[in-house]
């Protein structure tokens, strides 16, 4: 089995497609210019992929309410202080902001739309 893909069911995928393109390197794959507002975006890698749409017959959870534990999205970055500062400048939340004892340093941010979203550099990457 390999993965294929994560989705979420969101009030405004349109506006969250353009903010993780812009910002996050994130590609569209496939796209529905009508409602749901299906699209697929990939990573840089063309390795993982998120489904976004807004489907009203399923509920729309307040993702500003889930504990960035619960679930959140992660992303490397060979510079993490300055991908965070850009995103916070482009509408992200600063939530946690920490250095782990192996060197790891993490960011979790919360996305203009409450989703969290953290940030790695990882000490020993994962594979």
């Amino acid at each position: 089995m390999i993965f294929e893909h994560f989705a979420l069911n969101i009030s405004n995928p349109l506006e969250f497609v353009d903010w993780y393109t812009t910002n996050l390197e994130m590609r569209i794959a496939k796209a529905m210019k009508a409602p749901p507002f299906t699209h697929f975006l990939t990573d840089s890698s063309g390795r993982t992929i998120i489904e976004i749409y807004s489907n009203p017959s399923a509920y729309i959870a307040d993702y500003n309410k889930k504990h960035p534990l619960e679930f959140h999205f992660a992303f490397t970055a060979d510079n993490v202080v300055m991908v965070k500062e850009k995103l916070i400048s482009a509408g992200a939340k600063l939530v946690e902001d920490v250095i782990l004892e192996d060197g790891s340093h993490l960011v979790m941010l919360r996305d203009p739309f409450g989703i969290p979203l953290q940030l790695c550099k990882r000490a020993n990457p994962l594979p």
